[in-house]
Protein backbone atom coordinates (compact mmCIF):
# COMPACT_ATOMS: atom_id res chain seq x y z
CA UNK A 1 0.00 0.00 0.00
CA UNK A 2 1.19 3.83 -0.92
CA UNK A 3 1.32 5.97 1.38
CA UNK A 4 1.72 9.96 1.77
CA UNK A 5 5.95 8.85 1.97
CA UNK A 6 5.83 7.07 -1.43
CA UNK A 7 4.42 10.49 -3.20
CA UNK A 8 7.25 12.56 -1.30
CA UNK A 9 9.86 10.41 -2.48
CA UNK A 10 8.50 10.30 -5.94
CA UNK A 11 8.25 14.17 -6.31
CA UNK A 12 11.89 14.52 -4.80
CA UNK A 13 12.83 11.74 -7.20
CA UNK A 14 11.47 13.75 -9.90
CA UNK A 15 13.50 16.80 -8.91
CA UNK A 16 10.66 18.67 -8.66
CA UNK A 17 10.67 21.91 -6.75
CA UNK A 18 7.74 21.42 -3.83
CA UNK A 19 6.34 22.36 -0.82
CA UNK A 20 4.70 20.46 1.75
CA UNK A 21 1.06 22.04 2.95
CA UNK A 22 0.29 19.11 5.01
CA UNK A 23 -2.89 20.05 7.32
CA UNK A 24 -2.22 18.78 10.60
CA UNK A 25 -5.70 19.34 12.31
CA UNK A 26 -7.65 18.19 9.24
CA UNK A 27 -5.18 15.02 8.27
CA UNK A 28 -4.77 16.18 4.99
CA UNK A 29 -1.54 16.04 2.35
CA UNK A 30 -1.02 18.55 0.15
CA UNK A 31 1.33 19.68 -1.90
CA UNK A 32 2.31 22.84 -4.07
CA UNK A 33 4.71 21.89 -6.92
CA UNK A 34 6.11 24.50 -8.94
CA UNK A 35 6.64 23.38 -12.49
CA UNK A 36 9.81 25.52 -14.09
CA UNK A 37 9.15 24.65 -17.67
CA UNK A 38 5.55 26.29 -17.49
CA UNK A 39 5.55 28.35 -14.38
CA UNK A 40 2.33 27.16 -13.02
CA UNK A 41 1.54 25.47 -9.54
CA UNK A 42 0.34 22.14 -9.72
CA UNK A 43 -1.47 21.08 -6.34
CA UNK A 44 -1.00 17.29 -5.76
CA UNK A 45 -3.60 16.33 -2.92
CA UNK A 46 -4.19 12.43 -1.30
CA UNK A 47 -8.21 12.20 -0.72
CA UNK A 48 -8.45 8.85 0.82
CA UNK A 49 -7.32 6.48 -1.80
CA UNK A 50 -7.01 8.76 -4.15
CA UNK A 51 -3.96 10.91 -5.35
CA UNK A 52 -5.50 14.51 -6.86
CA UNK A 53 -3.33 16.71 -9.41
CA UNK A 54 -4.81 20.15 -10.59
CA UNK A 55 -3.45 23.59 -12.08
CA UNK A 56 -5.52 26.58 -12.46
CA UNK A 57 -5.23 27.35 -16.17
CA UNK A 58 -7.49 30.74 -16.49
CA UNK A 59 -9.75 32.98 -14.64
CA UNK A 60 -13.10 32.83 -16.41
CA UNK A 61 -14.47 35.92 -15.42
CA UNK A 62 -11.98 37.44 -18.69
CA UNK A 63 -14.06 35.02 -21.05
CA UNK A 64 -16.47 36.95 -22.94
CA UNK A 65 -17.72 34.04 -25.54
CA UNK A 66 -17.46 31.25 -23.59
CA UNK A 67 -18.89 28.47 -26.22
CA UNK A 68 -15.56 28.55 -28.51
CA UNK A 69 -13.79 28.03 -25.19
CA UNK A 70 -15.98 25.05 -24.37
CA UNK A 71 -15.87 23.30 -27.38
CA UNK A 72 -12.04 23.76 -27.29
CA UNK A 73 -11.92 21.99 -24.25
CA UNK A 74 -13.70 19.34 -24.94
CA UNK A 75 -11.81 19.03 -28.16
CA UNK A 76 -8.66 18.95 -26.63
CA UNK A 77 -9.88 15.64 -23.66
CA UNK A 78 -10.77 13.92 -26.51
CA UNK A 79 -7.89 14.51 -28.36
CA UNK A 80 -4.74 15.31 -26.33
CA UNK A 81 -5.21 14.26 -22.75
CA UNK A 82 -3.67 11.17 -21.31
CA UNK A 83 -3.83 11.10 -17.77
CA UNK A 84 -6.14 14.58 -16.74
CA UNK A 85 -9.06 16.22 -18.37
CA UNK A 86 -9.89 19.92 -18.29
CA UNK A 87 -13.01 21.40 -16.44
CA UNK A 88 -14.60 23.80 -14.48
CA UNK A 89 -13.79 24.82 -10.61
CA UNK A 90 -14.39 27.84 -8.36
CA UNK A 91 -14.63 29.90 -11.37
CA UNK A 92 -11.71 28.90 -13.36
CA UNK A 93 -10.62 26.52 -15.88
CA UNK A 94 -8.47 23.76 -14.53
CA UNK A 95 -6.48 20.72 -15.14
CA UNK A 96 -7.20 17.99 -13.42
CA UNK A 97 -6.24 14.02 -12.81
CA UNK A 98 -6.99 11.50 -10.50
CA UNK A 99 -5.16 8.27 -10.08
CA UNK A 100 -5.40 5.34 -7.45
CA UNK A 101 -3.35 5.70 -4.44
CA UNK A 102 -2.61 1.95 -4.05
CA UNK A 103 -1.41 1.19 -7.26
CA UNK A 104 0.51 4.27 -8.38
CA UNK A 105 3.69 3.76 -9.06
CA UNK A 106 6.59 6.03 -9.99
CA UNK A 107 5.99 6.36 -13.67
CA UNK A 108 2.13 6.72 -13.38
CA UNK A 109 3.15 9.42 -11.51
CA UNK A 110 5.70 11.26 -13.39
CA UNK A 111 3.85 10.51 -16.43
CA UNK A 112 0.75 12.34 -14.70
CA UNK A 113 2.86 15.22 -14.15
CA UNK A 114 4.19 15.27 -17.47
CA UNK A 115 0.75 15.17 -19.33
CA UNK A 116 -0.28 17.80 -16.97
CA UNK A 117 2.93 20.02 -18.08
CA UNK A 118 2.70 19.16 -21.64
CA UNK A 119 -0.69 20.09 -22.08
CA UNK A 120 -0.47 23.99 -20.02
CA UNK A 121 2.96 24.30 -22.75
CA UNK A 122 0.93 23.06 -25.70
CA UNK A 123 -2.24 24.56 -25.22
CA UNK A 124 -2.06 27.54 -22.76
CA UNK A 125 -1.43 30.27 -25.77
CA UNK A 126 -4.64 29.19 -27.53
CA UNK A 127 -6.59 28.92 -24.75
CA UNK A 128 -5.59 32.65 -23.84
CA UNK A 129 -6.43 33.45 -27.25
CA UNK A 130 -9.84 32.23 -27.15
CA UNK A 131 -10.57 33.85 -24.05
CA UNK A 132 -10.35 37.15 -25.63
CA UNK A 133 -11.66 36.83 -28.83
CA UNK A 134 -13.70 33.72 -28.79
CA UNK A 135 -11.68 32.66 -31.70
CA UNK A 136 -8.39 30.28 -31.51
CA UNK A 137 -5.78 32.18 -34.12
Amino acid sequence: MRTREDIESYLMRSNLSFKSLREEDEGEDIWLVRDTSSGENIVISLSGSLVLFRVKVLEMATVENRQPLYEKLLELNASDMVHGSYGLADGAVVLTAGMILETLDYNEFQGTVDDLTLALTNHYEMLSRLTQSGEAA
